[in-house]
């Protein structure tokens, strides 16, 4: 579902929060890749000072999705008449898809993103989940929306959304996600998540954020 060439402002009130489809990946993994580009970590990670950074992010995203959609964790996006506008993914409480993922994720993570950037990237989500206060929860791995519908209130809608997802599971306490961005702390702050600590992740300082089940 190509978005148009021409912005049109979403119709708020016709805004829904839907999983995703295998059909609405691309576009997913396309919003995220914008949503990421000049993120710190994964500059760090993806090597940005070396030629094919564009291709490695794009890659590793899309083998993420790929991966996310196989286990069945929960993606979320949020929908205006057919055009997905924003997406969330978030890995389950009893996911057996740790850091390791499958061994069919590995090889194509290492064939498409490289050494480095898989086992950074491991490392990092190692890194983040010993230092979670908590047991059974969710995590926060990707959220995004689509630059030309950002600032009419689509992310909180969708933060609303994920604590939905959270709340369906009874046992879950809550829901960690690890800030690099400063702009968007405030964004997690305003969603009632807590800051735990910063956690250094290869030479990226970020911050680890908690949203306690209410």
């Amino acid at each position: 579902m190509p978005l148009s060439q021409a912005v049109v402002a979403p119709d708020m009130d016709n805004i829904k929060a839907v999983y995703l489809a295998a059909e609405d990946l691309k576009i997913a993994a396309s919003i995220l890749y914008q949503a990421y580009h000049d993120d710190p970590l994964f500059m760090d990670i993806f090597q940005f000072n070396k030629e094919g950074y564009e291709s490695r992010l794009r890659s590793a995203i899309r083998e993420e999705l790929n991966a996310f959609w196989q286990a069945r964790q929960p993606m979320i996006g949020l929908f205006d008449d057919g055009r997905l506008l924003a997406v969330a993914c978030l890995i389950g409480p009893d996911a057996e898809f740790g850091p390791s993922r499958f061994w069919h994720w590995r090889l194509k993570m290492l064939l498409t993103a490289g050494y480095f950037g898989t086992k950074q990237m491991v490392d990092k989500e190692q890194k983040v989940r010993e230092h979670i206060p908590a047991k059974r929860y969710h995590m926060l791995s990707f959220i995004g929306v689509h630059p030309d519908y950002q600032h009419y209130g689509l992310g909180h809608i969708l933060m609303s959304a994920i604590d939905s997802v959270m709340k369906e599971d009874s046992g879950s306490e809550g829901i960690g996600v690890y800030v690099t961005l400063p702009k968007c702390l405030s964004f997690f702050e305003d969603g009632q998540y807590k800051m735990l600590e910063a956690l250094e992740t290869g030479h990226i300082t970020g911050h680890l954020m908690f949203c306690d089940r209410q």
